[in-house]
């Protein structure tokens, strides 16, 4: 039975949109194994939908690509600018440097269609837990849209009017060629944040959309489709995770081009109130949730239950209620809002939040003074604690002939920060340190390890150093290996509580696996082990943020500010386990 798509209206697409930003929320939160597809979803309804509406006006001759974009200035630049604005004006409050830098710079991304691009550049992983504090982490799919509406309409307006045959051809061809670059690259990074890698699952949408641009088919595939969406959403199912992404955007395609009136477990799924208005508000609690959650874990909760979840969530409702009430439906109403007001509004709201990240950038974050990290308002360095770790990259050459304690150091950034240590020490004046950052590809290796006095690695299990002694003549008796490390998550949740009368005695808990990795590798070497854990440690499992003058130990918890560095040399100093001996 056929019905024509134009002429009513779809609530079970909203309840589709519902369950996309549901998945995605509650993946956010920690609770959905694989909720991040619900971004998928949202693809293909995306697709389904822009399709559906700029082939029936290319048909009807009436396509006009002005009033496209005008529409999505309408539906989406309102709520965005105002979101990142807000998010911008609380981080100038809350965030360290660093973190408050990494914010402008999405801002200006997320205002320029990009934050996709700066992700990849930047991050890489989504799923690194750094992004968990990153409130507009979630608009690169915002940035794949975009991309996909900048190029999506010029098809349409190339190929109107007695060309439009060869709109679904091109179409079909452009789709098979995005998912072949899918299936066949191996590039992670560039799979999840390029919108050629994302162009098929728009665009089959509006494939669909076209085939049956008619008619919908009234079947009860549903209920077949929607059971397979809620078990890849919800399990743990082991499944590669491009076949799930391929089930989730079939499964949605399938649901938007079939309907059951007489089915109401269907209805009932897809059509209650509660999840049409969900869907409804779908937008304004995609941009919102993100935004709430980092700072939520940022500055309040450094762990939080399921009853702090729900209060969470129940804060996210209200905003996003209130933003679709008074920002996205007074500005998609052309009667209500004037395109002249709506362009103003856009055009003075994307200035501010532009250049004011811009200074904020300008400045490295640094907008106010903070004595925890010695930064100043007036006298700012970008990457000044990457740059102390990273300094010790220059020591990568052949020693001198000085008469200097020889040392050498093997490893990764942990190697650097205790070649920092060291330097920082009373030994700093009379040892020379040599670093390598990877023992099979050194200049001069044999040599440098016959030089050096001492030779320390670093986080290296022992059955590995053990195999490579023959293959690289060491003298074990030199070696010594230095400990793991960490310092938590985040400082943010440290640095706001500076009201605190018990501020600078802060500490923080840290995964149980550092503890584990550190007995091992103690278990392992035994006295030649420096247990730089063990050297902080408290009887609670707890390790101090700040050291004994209130500076942070580390500013991105794993790697030492300057003053960590102090802090540890000053520990090794009085180590009756470990010294350098100066003769």
């Amino acid at each position: 039975m056929e019905k024509n798509l134009s002429t009513f209206y779809r609530k079970d697409i909203d309840g589709l949109r519902a369950i996309a930003v549901l998945s995605v929320i509650l993946y956010h939160f920690g609770y959905l194994p694989n909720g991040y597809l619900g971004v998928d979803i949202f693809f293909v309804i995306s697709g389904y939908l822009i399709t559906k509406i700029i082939f029936k006006e290319v048909i009807e001759n009436k396509f006009s690509i002005t009033q496209f974009y005008l529409r999505r200035i309408r539906r989406i630049i309102p709520l965005v600018l105002f979101t990142t604005s807000i998010a911008l004006i609380i981080a100038s409050f809350v965030m360290l440097p660093d973190d408050l830098d990494n914010l402008s710079q999405s801002v200006i991304a997320t205002n320029f269609f990009a934050n996709n691009i700066l992700l990849l550049i930047t991050t890489g992983n989504y799923w690194n837990i750094v992004n968990e504090y990153k409130p507009l982490m979630h608009t690169w799919s915002l940035g794949i849209e975009e991309q996909f509406y900048l190029i999506y309409p010029l098809i349409f307006l190339t190929f109107q009017k007695k060309r439009i045959r060869w709109i679904l051809p091109i179409l079909l061809l452009l789709t098979i060629i995005s998912m072949t670059m899918f299936i066949s690259s191996s590039d992670e990074a560039y799979k999840f944040y390029s919108i050629q890698f994302r162009f098929f699952e728009l665009s089959l949408g509006g494939i669909g959309s076209i085939v049956f641009r008619d008619k919908i088919i009234k079947t009860n595939y549903k209920l077949l489709l929607l059971p397979i969406i809620f078990l890849i959403l919800i399990s743990n199912i082991d499944l590669p995770s491009s076949l799930k992404l391929f089930l989730i955007i079939i499964s949605s395609l399938g649901v938007l081009l079939s309907v059951n009136n007489k089915n109401k477990l269907d209805s009932f799924i897809l059509e209650n109130k509660m999840m049409v208005y969900i869907g409804k508000i779908s937008f304004s609690l995609y941009m919102w949730h993100q935004i709430v959650l980092a700072f939520a874990r940022y500055f309040i909760f450094e762990k939080y239950n399921v009853i702090d979840s729900v209060f969470i969530f129940i804060f996210i409702l209200f905003l996003s209620i209130v933003s679709y009430i008074f920002i996205e439906q007074p500005f998609r109403d052309k009667n209500r809002i004037k395109t002249s007001i709506l362009l103003w509004y856009s055009s003075i709201l994307f200035i501010i939040s532009t250049f004011s990240s811009l200074y904020i950038y300008s400045k490295a974050g640094i907008i106010k003074d903070f004595s925890e990290l010695d930064l100043t308002k007036d006298k700012h360095q970008r990457d000044m604690n990457i740059k102390y770790n990273n300094r010790i990259n220059d020591l990568d050459k052949d020693f001198t002939t000085n008469n200097k304690i020889k040392i050498l150091a093997i490893g990764n950034s942990f190697a650097r920060d205790w070649s920092n240590i060291l330097l920082e020490s009373k030994y700093g004046n009379f040892i020379e340190i040599s670093y390598i950052p990877n023992i099979n590809n050194s200049k001069n290796l044999i040599k440098k390890l016959n030089q050096a006095k001492y030779i320390f690695f670093s986080e290296t299990d022992k059955d590995y150093f053990d195999k490579i002694v023959p293959q690289f003549k060491i003298d074990s008796s030199k070696v010594w290996n230095i400990g793991t490390k960490n310092f938590g998550l985040q400082n943010g949740i440290f640095y706001n509580k500076k009201h605190d009368s018990d501020y600078c005695n802060q500490r923080t808990n840290i995964e149980k696996s550092f503890f584990e990795k550190n007995d091992l590798l103690k278990k392992q070497w035994g006295n030649k082990y420096i247990d730089l854990i063990g050297m902080i440690v408290d009887k609670n499992n707890t390790l101090p943020v700040f050291t004994p003058d209130c500076k942070f130990i580390s500013e991105d918890c794993k790697h030492l500010t300057r003053n960590g560095a102090i802090y540890f040399a000053k520990l090794i100093e009085n180590n009756n386990n470990f010294k350098i001996e100066n003769n």
